[in-house]
Formats: structure tokens, C-alpha cells, sequence
């Protein structure tokens, strides 16, 4: 996550016109993502980045480690798989975008989160927690293949943290045909920070259509009972790269640098006065610096978005 406090997002996704005869079948409830996976795939971030100078970043060789063990993963689960390099301050960098199959495919529904660190930080969760969720939910399309009107598409950058230059890349290098049919974008990025907090980007201060994002992720948070802020994050963090498109976007985060107020705390637990991730770009950012409790509050919330806005 380049920066921190500030909020964005949310996407308006069109909702199909029932028959006159028929009202629709309810879209079927997105299933519960196990943390303890999610959780898996951070300790082998860990691990990467422990085993290639304590980092996952641009042009580093823990960076491209972490996104062939993505790849494997989503390509052994049937995913139709495209690793797209780009280059950067005289270093190839590298996104992954994922397909699944079947639904309308000029309706695209994409969800991403940067997999790069900095380079002072193994990024577990700056940003192997979005990056995670990302790929545990993409799993959990892959096990339950829900029937989607919108074509899913899963996506991975790099590069985030020289400012945003794997997503730009991509859809930027997007022929105008093909970017148009990208109706949102969910970006996930730092769901576990420890001193918590829940933050929802705000759809009113991005693209129209954004709005819808917002609410599906709010409907999951007041289905659990967790009171959530609105954020506006302006143009930092890989959304802006789809703002500038005027793509709809959203998505939730648990804190950077910044720190909870006395009020926060109240509503949410905590320390007030103190960052909402206090290893944030530090060589602490290890598995040991997760809210276990966020990253499935978070991943879940996640998963509801996508099994909403698609189906």
C-alpha cells in the first residue's frame, strides 16, 4: 500500500432486468474463506522473502519467487493464467492476471492487490494480505464455479510500491475496447494491520458505479456487526490506476502509518495514538504482524463483494 488513510472506491455493476414471468433465482451467498489458508499463503510469503534478502520487491528475486507460487497455484486450479512483464528503473517487473471461465466476458468484474514489497520489508501485510485474499477467494471461485453473469478475472501487480506501476502498465496497454469491458475493479490492499481499523473506500468520491462496491462490502460488515469509515485515498493505491479511466473501484483496508484515534479505539479495539500498522515498510512486517481476526473479517467481506457483483 503506497500510502495510507484516505478512501476510495466502490463500483456500480448492472443488475440484470428480470422476465416478466419469473422473478430471478437469489444469487447464491459467497462461502466462508478460511483464514487458516489465507494465512498459509503468508507464511510462504514470509518465507520467500526470508529466503531472497528479506524482501519481495521490484526486480528482486523474492518478487518474482512470490508470483510464480501465485501462478502454480491459480494455474493448477484451472484458471486461464497471463504473465504480463513490464519494465522498470532497468528491472523487468511482472503482473498476473487470472481468467476464470464463463460468464460475459464485455462484463468484466476484477479484483487485484499488489504482491511487491518494499524493499525494506518482507510486505506480509503491505500487501501479502491482500494478495492472499485475493488468491484464496479466487480459489473459492474455482471449488464452488458459481453460476456469474459477470466474467471474473483475478489480477496481481507489481511494482505498487514505486507507485503503482504494474497496474498502470496493464491498463494503460489495455486496447480501448478491451478496458471498456472492465465494469469494476476491487482492490485489496492491507486487510490484517494490527491496531485494526475498517475502512471501506468511499464510491461517492470516485467513478459513478463506485457506489455499488461500497455498499456490497458494507453489507457484509453490517451483516457481522462491525462498524466500518469511509476513506478517501485519492490517487494512492492501485485503483487510481482504473480511476483515471473512470472504471469503477472499491475496496476495504485495515490502516498504514496513520494512527486510531481515541474514538476508533472506542469502536473498534485497540491503541489509540498509536499506528494502525506499526511495522508498516519495516523489516518487522512479518507473519507475526497480522490481525488474524481482520484478515478473515476482511477476506470475507472480499468474497462477498465478488459472489454479489457477479452473480
Amino acid at each position: 500500500m503506497r500510502t495510507l488513510l484516505a478512501a476510495v472506491l466502490a463500483t456500480a455493476l448492472l443488475t440484470p432486468a428480470t422476465t416478466a414471468t419469473a422473478d430471478p433465482a437469489p444469487a447464491a451467498a459467497a462461502p466462508d474463506i478460511p483464514v487458516a489458508a489465507v494465512q498459509g499463503h503468508l507464511a510462504r510469503f514470509d518465507a520467500i522473502a526470508a529466503a531472497n534478502g528479506g524482501n519481495r520487491a521490484h526486480g528482486r528475486p523474492g518478487y518474482r519467487a512470490s508470483i510464480d507460487h501465485v501462478k502454480s497455484i491459480v494455474d493448477s486450479a484451472g484458471f486461464r493464467t497471463t504473465l504480463q512483464p513490464f519494465s522498470y528503473r532497468g528491472a523487468t517487473g511482472w503482473n498476473l492476471v487470472a481468467d476464470w471461465p464463463g460468464g460475459d466476458e464485455s462484463d468484466v468484474l476484477l479484483t487485484g492487490a499488489h504482491l511487491d514489497s518494499v524493499t525494506t520489508a518482507p510486505g506480509v501485510n503491505d500487501n501479502g494480505s491482500g494478495s492472499a485474499a485475493v488468491l484464496e477467494v479466487a480459489l473459492a471461485v474455482a471449488r464452488e464455479k458459481p453460476a456469474t453473469k459477470r466474467h471474473l478475472r483475478f489480477a496481481w501487480w507489481g511494482a505498487e510500491e514505486l507507485w503503482m506501476i504494474g497496474s498502470a502498465h496493464y491498463v494503460n496497454t489495455l486496447p480501448a475496447a478491451e478496458r471498456a469491458k472492465i465494469k469494476a475493479y476491487l482492490n485489496v490492499d492491507m486487510i490484517g494491520s494490527v491496531n485494526t481499523a475498517y475502512f471501506v473506500l468511499d464510491g461517492d468520491r470516485y467513478p459513478a458505479g463506485s457506489v455499488a462496491v461500497e455498499r456490497a462490502l458494507k453489507e457484509y460488515y453490517a451483516r457481522i456487526g462491525v462498524p466500518v469509515e469511509d476513506l478517501d485515498m485519492g490517487g494512492r493505491g492501485d485503483h487510481a490506476s482504473f480511476t483515471r479511466h473512470q472504471i469503477p473501484v472499491g475496496g476495504p483496508f485495515t490502516g498504514a502509518e496513520g494512527r486510531k484515534t481515541a474514538a476508533q479505539a472506542r469502536k473498534w479495539g485497540g491503541t489509540a495514538g498509536a499506528p494502525y500498522d506499526p511495522c508498516y515498510h519495516r523489516a518487522c512486517d512479518t507473519a507475526r504482524n497480522i490481525d488474524v481476526t481482520a484478515l478473515d473479517r476482511n477476506t470475507d467481506a472480499v468474497a462477498h463483494a465478488v459472489w454479489t457483483l457477479a452473480t
